[in-house]
């Protein structure tokens, strides 16, 4: 079941950075940007959170919160946080159950090989849990800004 704009997300629970685990219900009242991402330590994928970080005060200002997803384990999350200086939680979506329910699990290829991984993709979700907005198969560039547009409105 892939979620679809103007649906509610349903509630899901993830292991986070912080040491505790994370659901998505605990933001009630506020949004949620979230973004999923392909794996730690890679160069778009390190480019895409430095870009999250920089724009972190502006999120939160605007009362949103910032949650990054990877099927990365927490002691990776860990570190890749360290060497960033990432403001915000990480979760650790090891059995990309969060990955599959919003369609971003999917198969890829990558010099030839195929494999089953995250396709980069963003999502916001409204104060009352309702998706609406989604970047999918995202270009990290520019992505940052065009998301802190959609929070702003």
């Amino acid at each position: 079941m892939n979620i679809k704009l103007g649906q509610a997300v349903p509630d899901f629970t993830l292991p986070a950075s912080t040491g505790q685990e994370i659901s998505l219900s605990q933001y009630r009242g506020r949004k949620v940007l979230l973004y999923f991402y392909p794996k730690n330590m890679t160069p778009a994928c390190t480019q895409e959170a430095c870009d999250f970080r920089d724009a972190h005060d502006r999120v939160t200002a605007h009362g949103a919160v910032l949650l990054g997803i990877s099927s990365d384990n927490l002691a990776s999350h860990g570190k890749f946080i360290a060497k960033n200086g990432l403001p915000f939680p990480l979760l650790s979506d090891e059995e990309h159950k969060v990955s599959e329910l919003f369609g971003v699990w999917q198969l890829k290829k990558l010099y030839g090989k195929e494999f089953m991984g995250i396709v980069r993709s963003t999502f916001l979700i409204d104060e009352e849990g309702i998706l609406i907005a989604e970047w999918r198969k995202v270009r990290v560039k520019g992505h940052v800004e065009a998301a802190l547009e959609q929070i702003v409105k």
